[in-house]
């Protein structure tokens, strides 16, 4: 389990990487290994942040695929006051880590193949439900809150990423 963990975390690095690659169209195909874009993304600098609080931003890239639901800085914003400032701290590593790993799915997996009312079973072993509304994608964590995808289909050497408009929260 540890060892699956680790390639887990070195995965989610790396593919959120991919962020900077995005695109106002779905299904764009960024054609990069995703260790190559990692940090670049203006859109998503608190997520890559808070990667390398976590320890996850500088591991090796591992063959996926595996699907990720990126939160864009608004999202982080939106959070309560001190929030982003407590889970940097190194004291809050594994919150942190679990928090991350909760935006993370073995497979590729494209707003397609999502249905409503799916239950999405995340890297850190919590579920997620998919919801439709309006012909969007939507996500429901484990405390009730919900996420849209803003930018769906990103895909990548080892897998797909999905932009989101909020952090989502696992039960632990």
């Amino acid at each position: 389990m540890k060892k699956q963990t680790i390639l887990w975390r070195m995965t989610l690095a790396m593919m959120l990487g991919c962020v900077a690659m995005f695109s106002a169209n779905a299904q764009t195909m960024t054609g990069k290994d995703l260790a190559t874009s990692a940090g670049m993304s203006e859109n998503h600098s608190t997520l890559l942040a808070a990667l390398k609080a976590a320890g996850l931003a500088d591991q090796a890239s591992k063959p996926g695929p595996f699907t990720i639901f990126a939160p864009e800085n608004s999202a982080f914003e939106a959070l309560p006051d001190g929030t982003v400032e407590t889970l940097l701290k190194p004291e809050n590593k594994k919150m942190l880590s679990g928090i991350l790993l909760y935006h993370v799915v073995q497979g590729s997996v494209m707003s397609s193949d999502l249905k409503d009312g799916q239950k999405v079973k995340t890297v850190n072993g919590d579920m997620l439900t998919v919801r439709m509304k309006d012909g969007k994608v939507m996500l429901e964590d484990a405390k009730g809150g919900m996420a849209t995808v803003t930018t769906a289909d990103i895909k990548a050497t080892n897998g797909v990423v999905h932009s989101i408009d909020t952090v989502l929260m696992p039960s632990k």
